[in-house]
């Protein structure tokens, strides 16, 4: 038997090599494993406040108000509440209120300078007038408040003036009922003093200090009461011809009384004997 020659075993070494290697090629494609496809990414949004600080996002075709709010974050509640929905219907094209942020800065554009108004002096406001009037008035009850009963007082002295000195005035009273009113009097503090006549004491203050304003007309009223010599000095008032006491009458009465019961007790006394 005649024995293999070297090449002859190479090229069956060769051959079984190849074998092998097309055999284990279809094994390990078989058994790779398939690798899915990646994720589709979804788009982050990012809300950016208009001038008016209010964040909008405007509704893109097929949006839902779920799929709104966890693209931006925004409760549905919110959503509902920000915008006023009474339903999660939406419509493509609507704009939607997300929240409240800040405004956008940006830098304004400045604009030409205001021209400053000039300052127009102050004018100095015109004095006004008012009205004084004055009265001494016989205080007869003495509670130094002017009655309708109660006449003026003539003889007496009245001096006023202002404080600066503008108006200076004195005069005598009459016996006119009326106050004596002084017209055309410039505003301003004034002090008003009466000196009462003889034969009266003072039932007020014999000074006042008042402020006189434009346009009012102020009432000072001095009381003053006859003192005794001069009630004394007064002539009496004569009663009326005919004219008859109360009292007197009353007492009379009281006597007739007191004589019929004595006459009553007389008679019962005679009668008992």
């Amino acid at each position: 038997m005649q024995k293999p020659n070297r090449t002859s075993l190479i090229i069956v070494a060769l051959s079984t090599a190849l074998a092998l290697a097309a055999l284990a090629f279809p094994l390990r494609v078989a058994f790779t494993p398939a690798r899915a496809a990646p994720p589709a990414q979804l788009p982050i949004y990012t809300p950016t406040p208009g001038p008016d600080g209010r964040i909008i996002y405007i509704v893109q075709p097929n949006d839902t108000l779920l799929a709104i709010s966890l693209l931006t974050g925004v409760s549905l509640d919110q959503l509902r509440a920000l915008n006023k929905l009474t339903s999660d219907t939406i419509y493509e094209g609507q704009e939607l209120l997300l929240g409240l942020g800040g405004p956008d800065e940006s830098t304004p554009t400045p604009g030409p300078t205001p021209t400053p108004t000039p300052v127009l002096p102050t004018p100095s406001p015109q004095p006004g007038f008012g009205t004084l009037c004055i009265l001494l008035f016989n205080d007869i009850n003495g509670d130094s408040i002017r009655q309708e009963n109660e006449p003026s007082i003539p003889g007496g002295a009245i001096s006023f003036g202002s404080s600066g000195g503008e108006v200076t005035k004195s005069i005598q009273t009459g016996s006119e009922e009326q106050a004596e009113c002084h017209k055309e009097l410039p505003e301003g503090s004034y002090t008003i003093s009466v000196a009462v006549p003889e034969g009266y004491n003072p039932t007020t203050q014999n000074s006042y200090t008042l402020a006189l304003k434009a346009g009012d007309i102020t009432y000072v009223n001095f009381g003053a009461q006859a003192n005794t010599q001069t009630l004394a000095e007064q002539p009496s008032i004569p009663a009326p011809e005919g004219g008859r006491s109360p009292l007197l009458g009353i007492i009379g009465v009281l006597f007739l009384l007191a004589g019929g019961a004595l006459a009553f007790f007389a008679a019962r006394a005679l009668r008992s004997r």
